[in-house]
């Protein structure tokens, strides 16, 4: 695990644990109730952290493929918002062409650029001349301002742009859900480390006390591991 619990190292804990020699009299009793609490806790550790470490290294993956899915998306809708805005230039220079020759009053070359208009282009041009602009001074000063003036790609743009950054915020929150999960890993790593000098410990109060305090910080990052989120799908 990159969050530095070893079941290995765990396993050697425990090898070490048993290799405790017996105390004389009542010592012995002692000796085994602490490797056994000790032994206990150390198991119950390795499982909270290879489950925690799991668990980060997934929601990182999550988090790394989102956030890679965002910026497709971004791209994606670049491509989008440049086709829209060359197609509005296009609408633009047809239109112009069509308003030179209708301030030349020349009805062919009108003919000619309608006939350039593109179908949707062609539908809030008519609407918009159905306002009357010429003498109507509340019209709208051309077809792009109409409401039936679409661009598919500036709407497909606007789409992505929405779904890349709900991408982006789902990708952002799995990387804090796999911190969570390595902070709690930071917690197991201290029972580990309080377990480990315990052993160095002759008074069996000492341990007992070291014992109890890896038990509430196990508790703690048991508590911690069951607010998380489980494995991403």
């Amino acid at each position: 695990m990159p969050e530095g619990l070893s079941p290995i190292e765990v396993g050697r804990e425990l090898h070490e644990h048993t290799k405790e020699p017996h105390e004389p009299g009542g010592g012995t009793r002692h000796s085994r109730m602490v490797q056994i609490g000790e032994a206990l806790l150390l198991s119950l550790v390795t499982i909270a952290a290879a489950w925690s470490g799991y668990a980060a290294a997934k929601w990182g993956t999550e988090s790394r493929i989102e956030l890679a899915q965002a910026a497709t998306l971004r791209n994606l809708a670049t491509r989008a918002d440049l086709s829209a805005l060359s197609t509005r230039n296009f609408d633009s220079s047809t239109f112009n062409a069509w308003f030179t020759a209708y301030t030349l009053d020349d009805t062919n070359k009108q003919a000619i650029a309608k006939r350039r208009f593109r179908p949707e282009y062609k539908l809030a041009f008519d609407a918009w001349i159905a306002t009357d602009p010429f003498t109507n001074p509340k019209a709208p000063p051309g077809p792009s301002y109409m409401p039936q003036y679409q661009l598919a790609d500036q709407a497909k743009a606007d789409a992505l742009d929405r779904e890349a950054a709900e991408v982006s915020a789902a990708g952002n929150h799995a990387g804090e859900v796999g911190d969570d999960y390595i902070r709690i890993t930071v917690f197991l790593a201290a029972v580990l480390f309080l377990v480990g000098i315990g052993s160095t410990f002759k008074l069996h109060t000492i341990r007992y006390a070291l014992i109890g305090i890896g038990s509430l910080l196990l508790l703690l990052a048991t508590v911690l591991l069951l607010q998380q989120p489980g494995i991403p799908g």
